[in-house]
């Protein structure tokens, strides 16, 4: 009889949830609620709802994702109607489900908010990075802990700059980020950058949050993420100590007035027993 003692992690991960790897969303939604973790990725319950604000983001990155790849292809930069037609394709991904939208907004003022945003972006020294531009949505992957299946990253934007290579996540927030934000989301690049040492052949792997904010008047801003070798290996530790959580399959309901109003797993959470 073959025991989880005797298989590879990756083996372990693909009995768990059809996967032969762990991604960050992943580790990160286990940190959130493990019951929604365990909904999602090990039992695989579609979900019927998504909040507005996690389609919009999703279509905002759609359109800087177009507008770096028609500057991969030799294109010139895209008009602000076809970033907004790009944008508009990431809500059409979503229909068929539910989309809760928050208080005061709609699909008709999010759509002007989008256009202010996309026109600040095309605005900034972002839309057009220095360097070559390598990758976008690029996938790494890599075995980075023992005893951890393959992490695999989905990195947004990767630039060669000759003497370094640039490792870029975009996000949309309703306002600046401070430093503590930068520091609580740093894992992501901090994992992102050991898996991106061996393409980066010596050369310093610089890692960056470029942050598009939904404010009156948007802004795109640029936050650095240093390469501290004693948070890599704290980022590390509790990615390890999470997949032990998951491997061991330890999900139980994480209740919260801010996150349960918009999970899709509502029912089935009341309904669970252990």
């Amino acid at each position: 009889m073959i025991t989880t003692a005797d298989l590879h992690p990756n083996q372990i991960a693909q009995r768990l949830t059809g996967r032969d790897y762990i991604s960050w969303s992943a580790i990160t939604a286990y940190q959130g609620c493990s019951l929604r973790y365990a909904f999602r990725y090990r039992v695989g319950l579609p979900e019927d709802t998504v909040s507005a604000s996690l389609v919009f983001g999703g279509a905002i990155h759609r359109a800087a994702e177009h507008a770096y790849q028609e500057l991969l292809a030799g294109n010139p930069a895209p008009s602000l109607d076809a970033l907004l037609e790009a944008y508009r394709e990431g809500w059409q991904d979503r229909e068929g489900r539910q989309i809760l939208f928050g208080k005061g907004d709609d699909r008709t003022s999010l759509d002007a908010l989008a256009r202010r945003m996309l026109a600040a972006f095309q605005a900034s020294e972002l839309a057009d990075p220095p360097g070559t531009i390598l990758g976008i949505e690029e996938e790494l992957r890599g075995a980075l802990i023992p005893g951890v299946p393959d992490l695999l990253a989905r990195v947004d934007l990767l630039v060669d700059r000759g003497d370094s290579l640039t490792l870029t996540d975009f996000k949309t927030a309703r306002s600046r980020w401070s430093e503590e934000q930068v520091r609580d989301s740093a894992g992501q690049l901090l994992l992102y950058h050991e898996l991106a040492r061996p393409i980066a052949e010596g050369r310093p792997v610089r890692l960056e949050f470029v942050v598009l904010t939904k404010t009156k008047t948007p802004e795109v801003l640029r936050y650095e993420v240093p390469a501290d070798p004693v948070q890599i290996a704290r980022t590390k530790r509790v990615v390890e100590k999470v997949w032990r959580a998951i491997e061991s399959e330890c999900f139980f309901p994480a209740p919260s007035a801010m996150s349960c109003a918009s999970c899709p797993y509502r029912d089935a959470c009341r309904t669970w027993v252990g």
